[in-house]
């Protein structure tokens, strides 16, 4: 049975009166590319902004294996202990061939799925670069307009998308394995600059010397990095998500920082410069798209792909031309 279309006041009052069923239809509709759907999306939003701002938006990403779905669960256990609403958003990676994805979120959170003041929210990566979905930022404002205090945002952990959470967070945090070999092997220099923590995962049992020694070496490392601009010095914290030890030091942790960076003032420059950098992620998306659903586009560009293929014609000429012809027409 098809669902009636609902107003943008029914989606407003469901969204800012908390309601889960209302919420979720919300992000559907902001998700959605239907062009009726953009435009009440577009109002939606509009309205919900005077609400949003307020929570605390956490990214975490992490090396494969390292427990991320059990580190969320327990963390996001702890951040609902101390009365916070909490949001996850998670991007599932979707298939090149099929772009199709799994989705499977809520069954690898079991806990914090039945958490009453938990939301999870999976969304497909689509073709969005690095994984990330292109709506991950209407979908936070969405929840804090509904009043979640913390919002996670779990990265796929595929290289480009750990540059863009960090680009929409307060706070970025890194999720690291002891004992896998050499500690700082396979780190991309420019996560570890990234990140306000580095957290070291599954420290118990056997693991605990190896986790204390590899501690030494993730500080020691994060000393030789220029400074951030926000001031603050990145901590490195033990953690067993599985045995659930650790976990108030990582909040203190966040706490503290948030702290630091909001007496300072970097926090509302930071805010502000990621709502500059949406609005050019948007008319970069919005170009794209107009660039390829152009009919003069459309009527030559499969032959000059077919040039570029046959190395007939050079890309960055090919490019060119392609631009010259679509300004044209504008």
């Amino acid at each position: 049975m098809k669902r009636s279309k609902l107003s943008t006041e029914a989606y407003i009052d469901g969204v800012l009166s908390g309601d889960r069923i209302l919420l979720s239809r919300a992000i559907t509709l902001c998700e959605s590319h239907r062009p009726e759907d953009v435009s009440q999306a577009e109002a939606l939003l509009m309205a919900i902004m005077p609400h949003t701002g307020k929570a605390v938006r956490i990214g975490i990403t992490g090396v494969p294996g390292v427990g991320k779905s059990t580190f969320i669960e327990s963390f996001g256990g702890l951040v609902t202990q101390k009365g916070k609403k909490l949001a996850v958003l998670t991007i599932d990676p979707s298939s090149q061939k099929t772009k199709g994805s799994i989705l499977g979120d809520k069954t690898r959170m079991e806990e914090l799925a039945r958490n009453p003041n938990a939301f999870i929210r999976p969304s497909a990566s689509g073709s969005a670069l690095g994984g990330v979905s292109s709506k991950t930022r209407s979908v936070m404002l969405l929840c804090e307009a509904a009043g979640f205090d913390v919002i996670f945002i779990e990265t796929v952990g595929v290289g480009q998308s750990e540059t863009l959470v960090h680009g929409m967070v307060d706070f970025f945090l890194l999720l690291m394995l002891a004992g896998a070999g050499d500690e700082l092997q396979g780190i991309k220099k420019g996560i570890m600059e990234m990140a306000d923590a580095v957290v070291i995962n599954k420290a118990d049992g056997p693991n605990q010397a190896v986790a204390k020694r590899a501690k030494v070496d993730y500080q020691n490392a994060l000393h030789l990095f220029p400074m951030d601009e926000s001031g603050w010095l990145p901590k490195v914290k033990l953690c067993s998500a599985l045995e659930k030890t650790g976990l108030e030091d990582v909040w203190e942790v966040i706490q503290e920082q948030q702290e630091q960076v909001k007496q300072s003032g970097y926090f509302q420059l930071n805010r502000q410069r990621q709502q500059v950098n949406w609005l050019k992620e948007n008319v970069n998306e919005l170009l794209e798209t107009a660039f390829y659903q152009n009919s003069e586009i459309q009527s030559v560009l499969n032959d000059v792909i077919e040039k570029v293929e046959k190395g007939e014609l050079p890309a960055m000429n090919a490019a060119n031309l392609l631009m010259k012809k679509f300004s044209d027409q504008n």
